[in-house]
């Protein structure tokens, strides 16, 4: 291992749904700390013109692949092994939202959302195990390899908002973390991150809306940033959480674990 805890050099790391969003913000940060990235997206444009906006912080591949079934899954990790036989991640980002009212929510919208959010991070996390393992038996870093799956504070607290198979899916996502940690340890651990309100093109109608009123919820009273993520995906990938494994850590400027206590001091 490194003398430094958290170096991440020379590891590789695949990130789904890395040409925007949460996951740009991930596959970006990496790229500077000397990892290279995998990324995947739905369409070849996104993917092409991710691959050239990054390319220039590191080596970056970045992939068009629909991962919402089985065989995208495998399509992703054959794209993958054609450049690396080892991941030192798989950072399970990609998600879909929904949102409809109580009467009107569709059943496609659990079909859609759970198959995006909560089967697929499984279904790829066990076509990526075998480049997964190979990392955590190399030498040249050591320790186990990581899954991480980014959950949300829906998954935690209920959302003000009426996206119930969104909020269900990333509870799921959490509780998974955990039984896929149990399986997999030690060679593998499993952790999750449950962001809070990002500047994310899923967020953008609702900061559009609410945007003051989220701030000023939030004991920080500002929005995530692109150090926040980078600081928590850094640590559990790097050698410093090899004592880590099915956690769901909020990052969310205190919101979820302060919530309780505001409303009751709002009541007083």
């Amino acid at each position: 291992m490194s003398t430094d805890l958290f170096d991440l050099t020379g590891r590789h790391v695949l990130v789904t749904g890395g040409a925007r969003g949460i996951g740009r913000m991930i596959a970006e940060s990496l790229l500077r700390r000397g990892v290279t990235v995998y990324l995947s997206t739905r369409k070849e444009d996104a993917a092409s013109q991710a691959a050239r906006e990054l390319g220039g912080l590191g080596s970056v591949h970045a992939f068009a692949v629909d991962i919402g079934t089985e065989a995208g899954c495998r399509e992703l990790i054959e794209k993958v092994s054609e450049h690396t036989d080892q991941l030192h991640g798989l950072i399970n980002n990609a998600g879909a939202t929904w949102g409809a009212t109580f009467d009107d929510f569709p059943d496609a919208a659990w079909d859609k959302v759970l198959s995006v959010n909560v089967k697929t991070p499984f279904t790829l996390a066990k076509a990526a195990r075998p480049l997964l393992e190979a990392a955590a038996q190399g030498s040249s870093n050591g320790g186990p390899a990581r899954i991480i799956n980014i959950g949300s504070i829906d998954g935690l607290l209920v959302p003000n908002y009426e996206n119930y198979s969104y909020s269900a899916a990333k509870a799921a996502i959490h509780h998974l973390t955990r039984h896929m940690a149990a399986t997999l340890a030690p060679s593998v651990l499993v952790n999750a991150i449950a962001p809070g309100p990002f500047p994310t093109k899923m967020m953008e109608w609702v900061l559009d809306e609410r945007g003051d009123e989220i701030t000023g919820s939030n004991p920080l009273k500002r929005l995530g940033r692109t150090e926040d993520m980078d600081g928590l995906v850094t640590f559990l990938l790097s050698d410093a959480s090899c004592y880590i494994t099915g956690s769901v850590i909020p990052l969310d400027g205190g919101l979820t674990s302060t919530a309780s206590a505001a409303l009751f001091a709002e009541e007083a």
